[in-house]
């Protein structure tokens, strides 16, 4: 059956400053407020905190500026699933995209929608885990199906964000703009006004007389004594930490999704990504100097007081809002919801923006439902964004974004470590493919980021704390094998028109 909509074509309108916003917006979300108070835990030390944001910092600058290469070889609308699907075949590509569609992007959407929710919360408090609007008896053991306020925020989020990038990429740029240059401007104040008033004489003295004794903490409410860490077990506890300063810097690939709606996208690809990550690294490692220079890194889950507590124990981990409420007094815990909720809008819309793109490019190929195949009059994949919303809002019904993000990590830099190498795969099979930007520093800057990136993914792979969730990443990208043959010639068969 004919649809009725007729089809648009995508509109080349994101110039290389709406491609830079896209880049840092999306990496800009909750995670840089919140998960330092986890690497002070495992790492322990001031020193070593920060060599985790500079690594992680490292870690995406050599992954953006050697996938620029490819990058700019198929700027088509895809991104990341086009690279595979040409250095690789459709069944690699595939993986990546079902794993994309099933919990990296969506769960992602998910678990930040919920973010947004919860720190709406701290200015109208009936948005709250614990405003239970809907619940039912125990379905299944002592499970009880519970839909609270903030599910309900999340939801009404992304569907929101959803309808508004429906109506041309236009007006998701737009919104983009305007919230990616507020959220710079704000984490630029909240730098200069914490480096201005925030300096703490007892706190900064803790954190730097001895900046690099490596112990290990335990988390809120676990009864255990810190465990002094050697060499081994530094290694170990870095890579743990990684998990979320990674995941915090994390999306400055979204852009290549949207390869044919990039003017210039051979040039303006690889320079947006590169801006956008430099950007982004050099205000995250700024952020946690604040952080350093106004509270103790080490404090105790019993303190009362914002120093007491330290980095390591902010209430809730909100390391940035306690940060905030040292300098502003309790005004600041108001300031900060209202930065990350900003934050949190912003990186929606760059993701959900996005990753649509990519359900697209896999239905044109079809390895997935056909019907996503489809632009509206706006140029917009828009099928595959209402997919991946409807996808998205049962993923915070569930409750289930908190679980799968303990190891979306895991898919996100195997993904990243695969695709690198297709790199060096093309180099040698299409070695006289155009390629109007070459892997700065080849072969010895992608090669390093291949080797750090796999060695984070061993260590998520054999670490007690992470073993699971990594193991049960790995089986989820290995799930979409069957699926390919058992339904890709159903996909391919489903007709378009």
């Amino acid at each position: 059956m004919s649809d009725p909509q007729p089809q648009g074509h995508f509109q080349r309108a994101i110039t290389l400053f709406d491609a830079v916003m896209i880049v840092t917006g999306s990496m800009i979300g909750s995670g840089i407020f919140i998960v330092s108070a986890d690497i002070s835990r495992q790492v322990g030390s001031s020193g070593w905190l920060l060599v985790v944001w500079l690594l992680t910092g490292v870690i995406t600058l050599a992954g953006a500026v050697s996938y620029g290469e490819l990058a700019s070889m198929f700027p088509k609308v895809g991104g990341q699933y086009v690279y595979l699907r040409e250095a690789y075949n459709k069944l690699v590509a595939f993986l990546y995209g079902w794993t994309l569609f099933l919990v990296i992007q969506t769960g992602v959407i998910a678990a930040v929608g919920v973010a947004f929710a919860k720190f709406t919360g701290v200015l109208v408090p009936w948005f709250s885990v614990k405003n239970i609007l809907f619940k039912t008896g125990p379905l299944v053991g002592d499970y009880a199906f519970e839909f609270s306020s903030v599910q309900l925020l999340a939801i009404l989020l992304i569907i929101g964000i959803t309808a508004i990038n429906a109506r041309g990429v236009r007006a998701g740029k737009l919104i983009q703009n305007v919230l990616s240059s507020t959220k710079l401007v704000a984490l630029a104040l909240l730098i200069l006004g914490g480096l201005a008033l925030g300096l703490n004489a007892e706190a900064v003295q803790a954190n730097f007389h001895d900046m690099w004794t490596a112990v290990r903490y335990p988390a809120p409410g676990v009864s255990a004594a810190p465990l002094p860490l050697g060499v081994s077990g530094l290694v170990v506890a870095i890579g743990m930490a990684m998990t979320g300063s990674l995941f915090s810097s994390d999306s400055w690939n979204n852009i290549g999704f949207a390869g044919e709606e990039i003017v210039n996208p051979e040039r303006t690809l690889v320079r947006s990504m590169a801006i956008g990550t430099a950007i982004v690294t050099a205000l995250y490692i700024l952020v946690n100097v604040v952080y350093l220079l106004a509270l103790p890194l080490v404090g105790s889950p019993e303190a009362t007081t914002l120093a007491g507590r330290g980095i390591q124990y902010a209430t809730d981990d909100r390391v940035a809002t306690a940060v905030a409420e040292h300098v502003l007094g309790p005004a600041g815990a108001v300031v900060m919801a209202v930065l990350i909720m900003l934050s949190t809008f912003g990186a929606n819309n760059g993701i959900i923006l996005s990753g649509a793109r990519a359900y697209y490019a896999m239905a044109k190929d079809g390895v997935f439902f056909s019907g996503l195949a489809r632009l509206n009059a706006a140029g917009v994949p828009n099928r595959a964004l209402w997919a991946q919303c409807l996808w998205a809002c049962l993923l915070c019904l569930s409750g289930s974004y908190g679980q799968l993000l303990n190891y979306v990590m895991f898919s996100v830099i195997l993904f990243y470590v695969v695709t690198i190498v297709g790199i060096f795969v093309l180099r040698r099979t299409r070695p006289e493919a155009p390629r109007p930007y070459r892997a700065w520093g080849y072969p010895v800057l992608p090669i390093i980021y291949v080797v750090l990136a796999s060695v984070f993914c061993v260590i998520l792979l054999v670490a007690d704390d992470t073993a699971l969730f990594s193991r049960r990443g790995l089986m989820l990208v290995a799930l979409g094998i069957p699926v390919y043959f058992l339904f890709g010639k159903r996909f391919a068969n489903n007709p378009t028109e």
